[in-house]
Parts: structure tokens; sequence; C-alpha cells
């Protein structure tokens, strides 16, 4: 495709043709997005499964493309295990990987000079990031934050209220304590 929306392999290392190009993309794939706040920021929301949305940052800059996006918050315990977890999924992810900031906050993050960004590569990281950010976030939740879901569950117990959003982890919390840990001797490597 030669049109302004795409660029040709001519024109890949503009920043205008590569954020028109972005722009195009999320929009034929009929994502909700919008510019950022910073110049050359585009915002996409990524409806998932596990996690409701993951909210990708997609900044476009002279040196590359680079994206952001958040996973979860630093874990409450179990730290070795939550981010040994992570750090083994690093292996099988292409071209993303997790990274944590000054808090101990979890995010996706992605670079990719200009001249590789088409509607393959687009494709490829909204996907991967997607996976990335939901597909492991139950589990994270239940290596990292066990002990504050079972508070939580058994105060929305004791008051008649709804565990509707602790639904997915009910196996783990109506059983009480279990002697194993999630992720652990179960014959797979998260």
């Amino acid at each position: 495709m030669t049109d302004d929306a795409h660029p040709t392999q001519t024109d890949r290392t503009s920043t205008e043709a590569v954020l028109a190009a972005v722009e195009a993309f999320v929009s034929e794939q009929g994502l909700d997005w919008e510019r950022g706040a910073r110049e050359g920021e585009v915002v996409v929301t990524l409806p998932g499964e596990h996690k409701l949305k993951t909210v990708l940052s997609l900044l476009v800059r002279e040196r590359g493309l680079s994206g952001n996006a958040f996973v979860i918050r630093n874990a409450d315990e179990a730290h070795e295990r939550f981010y040994r977890t992570l750090l083994r999924r690093n292996l099988r992810m292409a071209g993303v990987a997790y990274a944590i900031d000054a808090s101990g906050d979890v995010y996706v993050t992605s670079h990719v000079p200009l001249v590789g960004v088409d509607d393959a590569y687009l494709d490829q990281l909204l996907g991967t990031v997607l996976e990335a950010a939901d597909e492991p976030f139950d589990e994270l939740l239940q290596i990292g934050f066990l002990t504050s879901m079972r508070k939580e569950w058994a105060w929305r117990v004791s008051r008649g209220e709804s565990t509707r959003n602790l639904d997915a982890f009910r196996h783990i919390l109506d059983t009480g304590p279990q002697d194993e840990a999630p992720g652990e001797g179960r014959g797979h490597e998260g």
C-alpha cells in the first residue's frame, strides 16, 4: 500500500508517516484509541479476558516506536516467585519484555526502529502485548496477592456481599488455606 496511512519502504523513517500508519492500523482494527498527552503518542485500549483491559502507549519518535503497557502492580507477597514467573515468560515472548518501574509495578515494553513498523509488525505487537498482560494475570494475582484476596473474600462473605469479582479464584478462596502455592507442583512453568 502506498497511501498516506501506510508508509512505503522509503518513508518508513518519517515519524509523521509511521504515526499515521499506527493510527490507521488501530482504527482499521476497530480498537479504542486516542492521541496521548505526548507528541507522537497513541494510546490503545486492548480488551482482555482475565484482565478487563490493557492500555498500551505507543510512542513514535525519531529513534523508533516504543510500546509500554501496565500489567500489574508490585506484588504484596511471594516476590521471588512472582518475578521468576515473569522472567520465565520473557524467554517465550517475541519483541516485548516485562520490566518494572521504581515502585516494582510491572509493565510490558517494546522498541523497534521506525523502518520495522508496518501492519504485520503492529498486529504482532498488539497481540503479543495483550497476551503478555492478559494471559498470566490470574496466576500473577494468585502468586502475589493471595493473602489480600483471601481477606477480601472473607470480608465479603461475612457481610453477605457479592463475591462475583473473585469468582475466578473461588477454587482457592472458598476452601481456605492451601498446602500447595499457586503455580507450583502443577506441571507447568509459570
